[in-house]
């Protein structure tokens, strides 16, 4: 299966203009090492296509490799809740050796986030069912492993590199202006 079967909806995160004539949805893990590796490449499409390009980001932590990989996923979720996703997604790939609980908060109150609310969020797993919502959405859309790309829908099935996701990316666009 090739096709995104999980459309885009106000549960998500979207990064970039709403109305971009590409989106690139990323199923992803924080504690991923290609995922972390693939981090700085996004960024820099993001900040090359600021016209062309938005980002949507799904959780996709493979719990059985990455210890940490679910609560991160928690927590960014906690974080968007109080308006900081974006943040924390960003923090939590700019320190992916570093995800136990302790870290977390400290991230949490780098962020001025309410740190009372977080650490509640966290320890009663208020957004689990969201993190499973998205991991659902992936697996029916057959995303095997992370990162996973679908652009304008379609499933990704080249490199992660800048000139790879770039040439997608472009190719896609033309096709939709």
């Amino acid at each position: 299966m090739n096709k995104f079967t999980a459309p885009i909806n106000e549960r998500d995160h979207l990064r970039g203009a709403p109305d971009a004539p590409v989106v690139l949805v990323e199923y992803g893990d924080f504690e991923c090492p290609y995922c972390g590796a693939v981090y700085g490449v996004v960024k820099k499409l993001e900040q090359d296509l600021p016209d062309t390009l938005a980002v949507v980001f799904r959780q996709f932590p493979l719990v059985n490799v990455h210890p940490h990989a679910q609560l991160a996923a928690e927590a960014a979720e906690a974080a968007g809740a109080q308006g900081r996703f974006w943040k924390m997604h960003d923090l939590l790939f700019e320190h992916q050796d570093a995800l136990a609980p302790a870290d977390l908060m400290k991230y949490a109150a780098a962020l001025h986030l309410d740190l009372k609310r977080f650490a509640s969020d966290l320890s009663g797993h208020v957004f689990l069912s969201k993190v499973q919502d998205d991991m659902k959405g992936g697996l029916q859309s057959g995303v095997k492993g992370t990162p996973t790309f679908f652009i304008n829908g379609v499933l990704h099935r080249g490199g992660y590199d800048q000139a790879s996701l770039l040439a997608s990316i472009m190719l896609v666009g033309a096709g939709a202006s």
